[in-house]
């Protein structure tokens, strides 16, 4: 039987959240089946407080090279991804993505996808550069819906600039160039997930990928996958040599950006955010806030405030902490966020 804590210290392990990964940005990225992308800064974060040594250049050259490339993936939502997982990932989320499209039922959506991508072959275009185009070959037919049949049908990457957060608040899309692998294997979707975030229930998987009807793949797959149980009885799978460290292990202070993937990750998110937290990290309009861990668990929420030349690390405590417990790490993740404030200060909010 694993114990919550048991529980918490295998997730943060293989998160990168008990001790930062000690390689390159694409290692970590590949480690964590991707890392939630839904705005372009926090990808940044994310990888800072995992990665020892993150420089914001090493991410720059990566999403320029296309070793790591944003698109829409999992959950019909931005992620940031090796351009490999891209091309095993992509085809298998294919069924989500196109019932995703299919809320839209005025939509041709094999002809709109064959018109959106003979469009990108032109060249990069952003989505309000591509409505009208699209408007003028289907006329009649709503904006909105012809933009979103095309993302969810069509595999695309977003087109990195030099932004400081490498992506502009309206992006270009472009055809990606990678080849999608012929013959996905479910299984190997089902092994990189445990990797990073298990032990986890079928419920927990499916939260993630947005797929469905992955507990008869894990039922097929139980001779070669550790079958645990938790303190309800729950029935979770994991990878055998899998990292299970022991309830007790030492995990730092760890500062978690807006939809991390820590938060995201499982359909029972208490092995990280305490149930009575839940509202306050996830808002009505599903919004997920920056988090911090203190001995595991999220503690509260955090926000920078740049006014001028001055840069503040607000802190929102769910239980009282002291401010020395934070500082080091939080002047630390402040420092980097903020590189050319000229003062920096961290403020716990009462």
């Amino acid at each position: 039987m694993l114990t919550l804590r048991e529980l918490n210290r295998a997730t943060l392990a293989r998160q990168h959240l008990l001790r930062r990964h000690q390689g390159g940005v694409t290692s970590v990225v590949h480690r964590l089946a991707g890392l939630q992308a839904q705005e372009p800064r926090p990808p940044y974060l994310g990888m800072w407080t995992r990665l020892d040594g993150f420089a914001r250049d090493d991410l720059h050259a990566a999403l320029r090279a296309r070793t790591l490339v944003r698109a829409t993936m999992m959950r019909a939502t931005l992620h940031l991804v090796t351009a490999v997982d891209f091309a095993a990932f992509r085809p298998l989320l294919h069924p989500l993505l196109a019932g995703a499209a299919r809320r839209f039922p005025e939509v041709d959506f094999d002809a709109v996808a064959a018109v959106a991508e003979r469009l990108l072959a032109e060249g990069p275009h952003t989505f309000n550069e591509l409505r009208p185009r699209l408007e003028n070959e289907f006329p009649g037919a709503y904006d909105r819906a012809l933009g979103y049949a095309v993302r969810m049908l069509v595999p695309l990457i977003m087109v990195p600039t030099e932004d400081p957060w490498s992506f502009p608040r309206e992006s270009a899309f472009a055809l990606p160039g990678i080849e999608l692998a012929a013959d996905p294997d479910l299984g190997t979707f089902v092994e990189r997930y445990l990797a990073a975030f298990g032990p986890a229930t079928a419920a927990d998987m499916q939260t993630w990928s947005g797929l469905t009807g992955l507990k008869s793949v894990l039922n097929g797959m139980r001779d070669r996958l550790e079958v645990l149980v938790d303190e309800h009885g729950k029935e979770l799978f994991d990878l055998p040599e899998a990292p299970r460290p022991e309830g007790d292990m030492p995990a730092p202070v760890r500062f978690l950006p807006d939809f991390d993937n820590l938060m995201l990750g499982h359909a029972d998110r208490t092995r990280v955010l305490p149930e009575a937290y839940r509202g306050q990290v996830v808002t009505k309009n599903l919004r997920v806030r920056a988090t911090y861990l203190v001995d595991g668990f999220v503690a509260g929420t955090w926000q920078i405030k740049r006014t001028g030349r001055k840069a503040k690390l607000l802190i929102t405590p769910f239980t009282p902490v002291s401010p020395e417990v934070l500082e080091e790490e939080g002047m630390a993740l402040l420092a980097f966020a903020e590189p050319g404030a000229e003062a920096r200060s961290l403020e716990v909010m009462t």
